[in-house]
């Protein structure tokens, strides 16, 4: 990724960038870890580090980066490298840094700090074909998991144990950690979009819908599937159908030039349509990378265009409070032609016994 950073640092007009969130750095390094920070130069990339992760490091990032072990200070390192390749001014991330750190920032270097604005989400946002690859490892690891744990969702099992299974076996089957803490909501709960799992029992007639991931090379999975406990009611049936072809819609329209307005509102239509409108108040997607949550979306005030490499998530529902909620999320990556689901897993509502 260094010289695509530094391609755009020189169209920006930046003379350096200094990336301190751990997202950043490891998108420029590919290395993770918890301390460092990394800055990029027209001339070069330097990630700077502490004796807990140098080895590694430099295994991981040597070949593209000069990877050093922090002395004195980080600002002292930046400062050096600054005098030496005669950078002014060095671009912050601004929606990442604090205050705090702002002005810790600002007190110790010599060069200007100037906002990064979208320098790096813009280039976040196209996925590489290795990202992608990534991406979809991390997926095949949690359909892998949920057909396992299918099984074992029936009458008196709880939410927390449908959870605990997910993340068990994504760990098992080589997913290096959780996206996010994975929703599995059951019966009345189900209307909840992001409910927590509890120690709440699965009970017949009850849909449970489960909202999981793992990451693989830094890279995230995003999947949902709504079962049913031993049967569903003619009325839970046809919500599930509404939410099926609201996906199936909102999936047929994403293409490159479409903004994410107009792929929700190709997914709500359907919902509203069917006089379900108030019970969908999310969004259609989001885009996903090393972040669970990026841009671009799919919303309804997102007015800019979905492009060739973009992953969002596909994930319509139903919710009907205190009674019960319908979801069915996909993963796309948008290609030249239009999109594909990267998503395997089956859709059909499936009833658990």
């Amino acid at each position: 990724m260094l010289k695509q950073i530094q391609d755009a640092l020189r169209r920006a007009g930046i003379d350096a960038a200094l990336l301190t969130s751990p997202q950043n750095r490891r998108y420029a390094t590919g290395f993770p870890s918890s301390a460092g920070v990394c800055l990029i130069t027209a001339k070069g990339g330097h990630l700077f580090t502490d004796f807990r992760y140098i080895e590694a490091a430099k295994k991981r990032a040597g070949q593209s980066f000069q990877v050093d072990m922090v002395r004195r200070s980080y600002a002292d390192m930046v400062n050096e490298v600054c005098r030496q390749d005669g950078v002014k001014a060095v671009a912050y991330e601004e929606n990442s840094m604090t205050c705090a750190e702002h002005m810790q920032w600002e007190q110790a270097l010599e060069a200007k700090m100037v906002p990064m604005g979208a320098l790096l989400s813009d280039l976040r946002q196209v996925k590489t074909q290795e990202e992608i690859d990534c991406c979809i490892a991390a997926q095949r690891i949690a359909e892998r998991a949920l057909a396992e744990t299918l099984q074992d969702i029936h009458v008196g099992v709880t939410e927390k144990h449908i959870a605990a299974l997910l993340e068990f076996r994504m760990l098992d089957y080589g997913g290096e950690k959780m996206s996010f803490d994975p929703i599995v909501v059951s019966g009345k709960k189900s209307s909840m979009p992001h409910g927590v799992p509890s120690d709440k029992t699965i009970e017949a007639g009850d849909f449970v819908t489960m909202d999981f991931g793992c990451t693989v090379g830094g890279y995230c999975s995003d999947m949902t599937r709504t079962v049913a406990v031993e049967y569903a009611t003619e009325e839970m049936q046809r919500v599930y159908d509404i939410v099926l072809r609201a996906q199936e819609a909102g999936i047929a329209a994403a293409k490159p030039g479409v903004t994410g307005a107009q792929v929700d509102k190709a997914a709500r239509d359907v919902i509203t349509a069917a006089g379900y409108g108030p019970c969908f108040g999310h969004s259609f997607g989001h885009g996903i990378g090393i972040d669970i949550h990026e841009l671009p979306l799919a919303a309804p005030k997102y007015d800019k265009p979905l492009a060739d490499g973009n992953i969002i998530s596909a994930e319509p529902g139903i919710y009907i409070p205190d009674r019960f909620g319908v979801r069915i999320e996909d993963m796309l990556v948008i290609t030249p032609e239009g999109c594909r689901d990267l998503t395997n897993a089956p859709k059909h509502l499936t009833i658990c016994k």
